[in-house]
């Protein structure tokens, strides 16, 4: 099982946080995962997520655009379960093996889990969009397939490890 191994869409699992937006067919949910070697704590994908190349730029955006900056020390906080906020997001809800994040407008959630597989760890990434605007869902989906896709890929809990420390 390679660091970057392949990103790749599953059905959500029945136990994923995430499944409560599933219920209302005018919301939008997803579920990627990406399985590497080793055993990954749910903190540990969290940090990886949060400080990729890709999310550090978004982290940018949302400091200017709509004042909620964050740090590296903020992303470990909400990844250990110090802090209910972290950015524009706060915690929905979170298990020993999973995280639900509510943005600020209460529009979009985004989800994390890690399970074991032989051999290593699936990294499980999901998002949900509501109320469910149907043109609006449509014609950001695309993009934003792209999006989630290319974030889960750059997540390497190993490096994002080494850099904390």
């Amino acid at each position: 099982m390679p660091a970057n191994a392949a990103v790749h869409a599953i059905p959500l699992p029945a136990d994923a946080l995430l499944q409560r937006y599933t219920v209302d067919p005018k919301n939008y949910t997803d579920c990627y995962v990406k399985d590497i070697a080793g055993h990954v704590s749910l903190s540990d994908f969290i940090t990886a997520f949060y400080t990729t190349p890709l999310f550090r730029a978004e982290r940018l955006i949302l400091k200017y655009a709509v004042r909620r900056p964050s740090t590296d020390e903020d992303v470990h906080a909400v990844a250990h379960g110090d802090t209910q906020e972290f950015a524009a997001w706060t915690v929905e809800d979170r298990t020993e093996d999973q995280v639900l994040l509510c943005d600020m407008a209460g529009h979009t959630r985004s989800w994390f889990m890690v399970s074991p597989i032989d051999g290593g760890t699936r990294l499980h990434f999901g998002s949900a969009v509501t109320p469910g605007d149907g043109v609006v869902v449509r014609a950001i989906t695309p993009l934003h397939k792209l999006y989630a896709r290319s974030l889960l890929r750059g997540a390497n809990p190993a490096q994002s490890a080494a850099i904390m420390q």
